[in-house]
This record gives C-alpha cells, sequence and structure tokens, in this order.
C-alpha cells in the first residue's frame, strides 16, 4: 500500500479548499476528492507546493487513499447535498471511521445523522466552522460534536489548524451528536441580524 493521508476533505469550493490547503501547510498529508475531478486537479496544479496532497478521483480511491480511522471532511452544501455525500462514503467506511460535516447544517439533521451512522458502527461530527474562507485558511474557530471517542482521534489535528488565542487553539468538544452545529448557529444568528441590521439602517438612511 502507497502513502495514506491523516485526513481527506470531500467539496473543494472554496471553503473545502483552504481548509485542506491549512491541513496541509500544518504537516498533515490530505486527500483530495470533488464530485467533479477537474477542481482535484487545479487544487493540486496550484497550491501543490503547500503540502502534501493525495489527490483522488472516485469515492473509492479517496477512501482507499485513508489511513484508519479514517478521518473524511464534507465541505458541502447543507441539505440534501450533505445526505447524498454521506449515502455515496458510508458503505465503503469500516467500523470506527468518520464522516465530519463541516458545513451549516441544522442541528437536527446532524442529531439524525449521527443516530443513523452509529447504528452501522461509524462516528459522525457535526462541525462548526467560523471565520469564513480566510479563517479556513489561516485559522478557524472550530466547534467539533459527536462522540468523544472521534474527537480523540479527530481534536489533534482540528486543533493544529485552528485560530490561537494566548497560545491555545479555538477548538474543543462541544458535546454529543448535534451540539457543534447547535452552537455554530449561535454567531450565525449574531451574523445575519447584524446583516439585516445594516441592510435596513441603509435603507432608511436612502
Amino acid at each position: 500500500m502507497g502513502r495514506q493521508a491523516q485526513i481527506g476533505v470531500t467539496g473543494l469550493a472554496v471553503m473545502g479548499r483552504n481548509l485542506a490547503r491549512n491541513f496541509a501547510r500544518h504537516g498533515h498529508t490530505v486527500a483530495l476528492h470533488n464530485r467533479t475531478a477537474a477542481r482535484t486537479r487545479q487544487l493540486v496544479e496550484e497550491f501543490g507546493h503547500e503540502g502534501d496532497f493525495l489527490p483522488a478521483e472516485t469515492a473509492e480511491e479517496f477512501v482507499a487513499s485513508l489511513e484508519r480511522p479514517r478521518r473524511l471532511v464534507i465541505m458541502v452544501k447543507a441539505g440534501a447535498a450533505t445526505d447524498a455525500v454521506i449515502d455515496e462514503f458510508a458503505p465503503l467506511l469500516e467500523p470506527g471511521d468518520m464522516i465530519v460535516d463541516g458545513g451549516n447544517a441544522h442541528f437536527e439533521d446532524t442529531r439524525r445523522r449521527e443516530a443513523a451512522l452509529r447504528e452501522r458502527g461509524l462516528h459522525f461530527v457535526g462541525c462548526g466552522i467560523s471565520g469564513g474562507e480566510e479563517g479556513a485558511l489561516h485559522g478557524p474557530s472550530i466547534m467539533p460534536g459527536g462522540s468523544k471517542e472521534s474527537y480523540d482521534a479527530l481534536g489533534p489535528l482540528l486543533e493544529s489548524i485552528a485560530a490561537r488565542v494566548d497560545g491555545e487553539p479555538c477548538c474543543t468538544h462541544i458535546g454529543p451528536d448535534g451540539a457543534g452545529h447547535f452552537v455554530k448557529m449561535v454567531p450565525n444568528g449574531i451574523e445575519y441580524a447584524d446583516m439585516q441590521l445594516i441592510a435596513e439602517a441603509y435603507d432608511l438612511l436612502l
């Protein structure tokens, strides 16, 4: 067997691409996958000098390139797209492997997914990621939920790429099942309320 990656990212739009680069910049070998393989190749062509990437064109190749327990990060649109990716990859995984949803999922969806995958012996981690595209690349605030066992295997990697305050990583195990996405809902709500306030203030001024 050839080289294997410590973590994999599927969904290489802006957030996924920058998160993968962040992992690579911190010395982790990163498996890459995207529904359209051209985006995977583009990332390697543009940023391959930043670290160690293992590009894959198929789901099977992607999963095979991950060391056990497999840590597979999904960075796709919340909702049906997330379920579709889970349905694609879960049958390829083995007990003890984990799927990490880094999108803005509703915490009730995360609870549902975590319960279903737990029955199959898989860990599901709903992981809030704050900081936008710049944070994803240079150091986000990370809010992972899920089992303690999953955090034992995943946490050190997340802490290595997180923002730091007074030397401490902005990443901790939030709690079980949907806890991470529940907490991520709070800054999202504040941000969207601020945007609405600014928009209405401009409307009144104009």
